[in-house]
């Protein structure tokens, strides 16, 4: 072998090695260590310290204060979010809602976690004059949204914990949960049946039901969410779509991992 397709080798390699190391540590549910990291990835200690130390630099990684854990930084989030609301996934993504929302008759849109909100990231509306308007790229509370509420009955004890430390429980109609313990039961309720739920609890007047869109590693990557007025039906019967909501899912799972969503 040239030496120059040696050093080419070995510069994939490395490039390699850094994406690995990002995708690992956007994968974990919860804060992971360098040490953590070389064991699993089989980096040598010595290259995997200046990875490491070049992503927190840069800001793709964080570690958390007073311990040597890692987790994703802004940069890494902004680049998961600019992935799902790339132009030709989003047009894709938008072909999979109206096939939906043509069969429903209500708005349907996919929403992602940033931060402690969740991100609208497409949205197809139904025709029905009376309907809730949100822009793509609007930020909406976790703890009263059926998607908010889906990622974080999804997540396990300890980032659900943590996360609900942070999060302000702010009443925005008579029925948001505001009471942490309520919070936590019906999370619990909502794990078991793989759903999320807005009983008229973001706006009055409007129901919510979500299902999880996964990743190539089975975990939740966005909320298809669909609502509605009250006025035209309730959640009851907003649950007799979760069938095809799920086989959206499935579609939109098969955008997010680069399979064929047909």
């Amino acid at each position: 072998m040239k030496q120059t397709d040696i050093a080419n080798t070995e510069g994939e390699a490395r490039y390699l090695r850094v994406l690995q190391v990002l995708e690992l540590v956007a994968a974990a549910t919860q804060p992971i260590t360098a040490a953590q990291l070389g064991m699993r990835l089989k980096i040598p200690k010595a290259s995997l310290a200046r990875i490491v130390e070049s992503l927190v630099e840069n800001n793709y990684l964080m570690k958390i204060a007073g311990e040597h854990s890692l987790v994703p930084g802004p940069r890494l989030a902004n680049l998961a979010l600019g992935t799902i609301g790339n132009g030709a996934f989003k047009r894709s993504c938008r072909a999979v809602l109206r096939s939906l929302v043509q069969s429903l008759g209500e708005t349907c849109n996919l929403t992602a976690l940033d931060g402690d909100r969740v991100i609208h990231i497409e949205r197809v509306e139904t025709h029905e004059p009376l309907r809730l308007n949100i822009e793509p790229g609007s930020r909406h509370p976790l703890h009263c949204t059926a998607g908010g509420k889906l990622f974080l009955a999804q997540m396990n004890l300890l980032e659900r914990n943590e996360l609900l430390d942070r999060l302000v429980l702010t009443r925005m109609t008579p029925h948001t949960l505001t009471d942490r313990r309520t919070l936590e039961k019906e999370l619990d309720r909502l794990k078991e049946k793989m759903i999320g739920e807005d009983k008229e609890e973001f706006v009055r007047g409007m129901v919510g039901v979500a299902v999880p869109v996964l990743n190539h590693e089975k975990k939740m990557a966005a909320a298809l969410v669909c609502h509605t007025a009250t006025a035209r039906m309730g959640l009851i019967e907003l649950m007799e779509f979760l069938p095809k909501m799920r086989l959206a899912a499935v579609q939109l799972s098969g955008l997010l991992i680069g399979r064929d969503a047909t």
